[in-house]
């Protein structure tokens, strides 16, 4: 079994419509989620938010264009949330990264032993990006650890173990934790983007990332603003993982966590800066 505790370490602001047709012009806070679960192996990182390092990362050049198309409020780093917690952070043994959006990997620095988990997909995409290629994929290569190759653990394609059948439609994942941990892969939003389903004491959760930016959107037909994807990956495969994701959540045995959604979910326990 395993146990969910989400993070917030940020947020940004945006017209809500762009995010979800007809809901629209207000700005929508955004906020950045992490988790920490913990499990029968030890303590697993499911993204690390934003921190502190995103200043530095987007301060100089190209970089700043980040910052100034998506302007972030930062919340304490994770780091500090969980020491304030009663977690040691050197206990997090590894850190699964979903994609590498820089407000989803800004926090890696601060766990300098933890293994880091990813599609093999999501890695080869920013690997040795810089410049404006980088930016364009919302990535800050200031963000990755100098030792970043050597600790990187990378699945490689869509995962060879079968599924529990109460996930359905997802059949097939990389098992990282002894049958209550598996990686899917949720195309669509970033190269190589994956969830990741966990078993816990009141059923399976899947934390699903930025597959979906709104719960309302796992209930109705609506997604996001076509505009969104001048800088989200692939609108097919977006619109073909949101309607895995629809008939996951109209089965109702499995909880579903967005990385930005601001609905909180009462069944695991949050903090909030």
């Amino acid at each position: 079994m395993v146990e969910i505790f989400c993070f917030r370490t940020g947020h940004c602001r945006h017209p809500s419509h762009m995010t979800l047709t007809g809901s629209g012009f207000k700005a929508r806070t955004y906020h950045a989620h992490a988790y920490l679960l913990r499990t029968a192996r030890g303590n697993v990182l499911f993204d690390t938010g934003y921190a502190t390092h995103f200043h530095a990362a987007s301060a100089h050049g190209v970089y700043r264009l980040y910052p100034l198309v998506t302007p972030a409020t930062l919340a304490p780093p994770l780091h500090d949330q969980l020491l304030a917690q009663g977690t040691d952070p050197a206990s997090i043994d590894a850190v699964i990264v979903s994609h590498f959006h820089a407000d989803h990997v800004a926090g890696l620095l601060d766990f300098p032993r933890a293994r880091i988990v990813c599609a093999g997909e999501a890695w080869r995409a920013v690997r040795g990006r810089s410049g404006l290629p980088a930016v364009r994929r919302a990535f800050l290569p200031g963000l990755m650890p100098h030792d970043v190759q050597d600790r990187l653990d990378l699945l490689e394609g869509p995962g060879a173990t079968a599924l529990p059948a109460a996930l359905a439609p997802f059949t097939h994942g990389h098992d990282l934790g002894g049958g209550a941990l598996f990686a899917v892969p949720l195309p669509g939003h970033a190269e190589g983007q994956i969830g990741l389903f966990a078993r816990t004491p009141d059923g399976w959760t899947l934390l699903a990332a930025d597959a979906a930016w709104h719960n309302e959107s796992l209930a109705t037909p609506r997604g996001p603003s076509r505009l969104t994807f001048l800088v989200q990956h692939d609108r097919r495969a977006y619109n073909e993982t949101l309607a895995r994701l629809r008939a996951l959540h109209a089965r109702g045995e499995v909880r579903i966590r967005l990385s930005h959604d601001d609905v909180p979910d009462h069944a695991s326990p949050e903090v909030t800066a």
